[in-house]
C-alpha cells in the first residue's frame, strides 16, 4: 500500500455540496431560547443568565453572518 500517490492517479475532488446552514444556526437559536426560559423559570441564577444570553448573541451574530455569506455568493 502507498500512502502517496502521483497526480495522474488521483480521482478528481467531489464537488462541495451546499448546504443551508441557516437551519442549523436557527436550531441552536432556539435550544438558546428555551433554555433561557428554562434558567429564568427554574434557577434564576446571574451566570447561567449571562451564559444563555451570550448563547443567543452569538447566534445572532452567525444568523446575521450566515445571511450576509449566503447573499454573496
Amino acid at each position: 500500500m502507498r500512502l502517496w500517490l502521483k497526480d495522474s492517479e488521483r480521482r478528481p475532488d467531489p464537488a462541495p455540496v451546499t448546504t443551508d446552514d441557516r437551519k442549523a444556526v436557527l436550531a441552536g437559536l432556539a435550544l438558546w431560547l428555551v433554555g433561557t426560559v428554562i434558567v429564568l423559570i427554574v434557577v434564576p441564577e446571574p451566570w447561567l443568565i449571562a451564559t444563555c444570553t451570550v448563547g443567543l448573541v452569538l447566534g445572532l451574530i452567525g444568523l446575521v453572518y450566515t445571511q450576509h455569506r449566503r447573499r454573496n455568493s
